[in-house]
């Protein structure tokens, strides 16, 4: 599998983005892990490129204003998949296929089935509680 992180830079993108001194705990979606204090990061909208058509959809994240971490991008990270996740599957045409709630310990196996399918091009991986998109995952 391949995960795809967004860019700080995607943040430019959103001529309404705010930038936050520090937020510590949320989510960063540029390298999938929770902000500490005093990091610097953008609250922006943002539209994963799976979903197309009706099925695009904008929603806020967070990335860091600067990232300074490597990201692994072969490898689930652990720190955001701790609680349940919504993940969604979608075809060639960018339309939802299917989506389910996955628990901790479960990832590994279920995205590996969903991959197995030919018919599924990618997944988002999103939060439970309020939706938001974390991170992609395709095939390598």
């Amino acid at each position: 599998m391949r995960i795809h992180t967004v860019s700080p830079s995607a943040s430019f993108s959103d001529p309404g983005r705010e930038y936050r001194a520090s937020e510590p705990g949320v989510p960063l979606r540029c390298c999938l892990r929770k902000s500490l204090p005093d990091e610097p990061v953008w609250l922006f909208r943002y539209s994963p490129s799976s979903g197309k058509g009706p099925y695009e959809e904008v929603g806020p994240i967070f990335t860091h204003v600067e990232c300074p971490d490597d990201v692994l991008l072969d490898r689930l990270p652990v720190e955001l998949l701790n609680n349940p996740r919504i993940l969604r599957s979608y075809n060639a045409a960018g339309q939802i296929h299917d989506g389910e709630v996955v628990e901790p310990g479960s990832f590994d196996r279920v995205i590996e089935g969903l991959l197995n399918n030919p018919s599924i091009e990618s997944l988002q991986v999103r939060s439970l509680s309020h939706g938001c998109f974390f991170f992609a995952i395709t095939r390598s």
